[in-house]
C-alpha cells in the first residue's frame, strides 16, 4: 500500500500544492527535526519514481496471490467530514494501481475515534499532529500506547526512542531521531502520505494573538488577546 503512494497528487488536489512530503517528523522549514528531501527519497517508497514504486508493488500482490484479475478488497475508514473523505477517495483511487479495491467507510465523528481506539478497522485514515521526538515518537509509536492506532511495537524503536531524548546535543539526537524515521518507513509503521499548510486571517483589531507555526491547533489560549476598536 505504502508503495502505490503518489504524494504530489494528494498535495495537488487536497492543498492546491500548499504542502510538504515528510515522514513522521514535520519537514523543515517549518519542522525543526525533518529529513531533507534527499534522505526522505531513499527511504521505502518515498522514491519519487511513482511508476517505478508501483512496480515493485504489483510484484509483491503477485507474490501473494493477488493481480490484475484477482484484487484484494479492503474497507477505507475515515472521519466522515471533507478533510478526511476527500483524501480517502484518492487513497483508494491509487490503491486500484496495485490491484486494490478499497471502499469508502464514513463513520461519524461520535463513532470515529472510539472506532480507532478499538482498532476495529482494517485499513484507516487519519490525521495526527508533528511536534517534537518526544511528543510524536512515544505518543504514537510507542508499545502500548493509546494513540498508537495499529500496535506497532518494535523494542529496538522503543531503545531509539529513550535514547534520544536523553540526548544533550541536538545534532546527535537529529541523527538518532532519523535512524527511527527510517526503521519506521523500513517497517511500515503507518505511512505518512503528506503535510498540508494552512493560513489564519486576522481582523487588524485583533491584537495579541500568539500563532503557533506547525499545528492545526492554533492559539486557542486567548488570556493575552484583546480588540482595538
Amino acid at each position: 500500500m505504502a508503495l502505490s503512494l503518489d504524494r504530489h497528487a494528494f498535495i495537488d488536489i487536497i492543498t492546491r500544492g500548499q504542502g510538504e512530503i515528510g515522514g513522521v517528523m514535520q519537514p523543515a522549514p517549518a519542522g525543526l527535526w525533518g529529513m531533507s528531501p534527499e534522505m526522505l527519497n531513499l527511504l521505502p517508497g518515498y522514491d519519487p519514481d511513482v511508476r517505478k514504486n508501483r512496480a515493485e508493488a504489483q510484484q509483491i500482490m503477485k507474490m501473494v496471490g493477488y493481480g490484475p484479475d484477482n484484487h484484494l478488497k479492503i474497507k477505507v475508514t475515515v472521519r466522515d467530514i471533507p478533510y478526511y473523505r476527500d483524501p480517502g477517495v484518492i487513497l483508494i483511487d491509487q490503491l486500484q494501481q496495485v490491484y486494490i479495491d478499497g471502499e469508502l467507510e464514513p463513520v461519524d465523528t461520535t463513532n470515529f475515534f472510539p472506532k480507532m481506539m478499538r482498532k476495529d478497522y482494517s485499513v484507516g485514515l487519519n490525521l495526527q499532529g508533528a511536534g517534537d521526538p518526544d511528543q510524536t515518537l512515544p505518543l504514537l509509536y510507542g508499545c502500548g500506547s493509546e494513540f498508537n492506532r495499529n500496535n506497532y511495537c518494535n523494542p529496538e524503536v522503543e531503545k531509539l526512542i529513550a535514547q534520544q531524548s536523553s540526548e544533550l546535543d541536538q545534532e546527535k539526537r537529529k541523527l538518532l531521531v532519523w535512524r527511527i524515521e527510517r526503521k519506521l518507513a523500513d517497517d511500515d509503521a503507518r505511512p505518512i502520505i503528506f503535510y498540508s499548510r494552512d493560513g489564519t486571517c486576522l481582523q487588524p483589531h485583533v491584537k495579541g494573538l500568539t500563532l503557533m507555526v506547525n499545528s492545526i491547533f492554533n492559539g486557542w489560549r486567548l488570556e493575552d488577546v484583546w480588540l482595538d476598536k
